[in-house]
């Protein structure tokens, strides 16, 4: 298949991270609004133009005090840096729809080069006869090095929001005409 562009279908994808609460538990979230420039042969992605952005403000933990404080300048700090964006600058095959892409992250006004494993899940015709293919994608960040460092230290020892951000990512996009 050639190169060609997509178009994310946000009713049919997710952007989901957790991150280690009291050290004891989780805490997972989700953001609702993202878009992404995909441009792409989703039988080989070694080529692949890729460009993600993520709305910060959409940020939703199931706890409307929660999502904004993490909107507040203790974290994200919406106002002043409203998007997280990757872009992709290598992608190394590791396997059969397997690979490794390494890209630009910039959130709160740091940029980093960080690496997520990447699936090429499939791809097929939906009853209309829109091309569709579905991509997923797992990493982690370490709030520290995006200047995230808001945090408390508990009574027993630790802290209270772990450094380390999983994040886990479910995308089907639809070619472009």
């Amino acid at each position: 298949m050639a190169k060609t562009k997509w178009a994310v279908d946000a009713s049919h994808s997710a952007v989901e991270f957790s991150v280690k609460h009291m050290m004891i538990a989780k805490v997972k979230g989700s953001f609702h609004e993202f878009s992404a420039e995909i441009e792409a042969d989703p039988n080989d992605l070694t080529t692949a133009s890729i460009r993600f952005d993520i709305d910060l403000s959409s940020v939703d933990t199931r706890n409307g005090d929660r999502d904004a404080h993490l909107r507040s300048a203790d974290f994200f700090d919406t106002e002043k840096y409203p998007k997280l964006t990757f872009d992709a600058t290598r992608i190394v095959k590791k396997g059969d729809g397997e690979y490794d892409v390494t890209g630009n992250v910039t959130l709160h006004g740091v940029t980093r080069a960080e690496t997520f494993a990447v699936t090429f899940e499939g791809g097929g015709k939906d009853p209309w006869g829109n091309e569709k293919v579905g991509f997923s994608a797992t990493g982690s960040l370490k709030r520290s090095d995006y200047g995230l460092t808001y945090n408390a230290v508990l009574e027993t020892g630790g802290v209270l929001i772990g450094d380390e951000v999983k994040v886990s990512m479910d995308i089907e996009a639809a070619k472009l005409a």
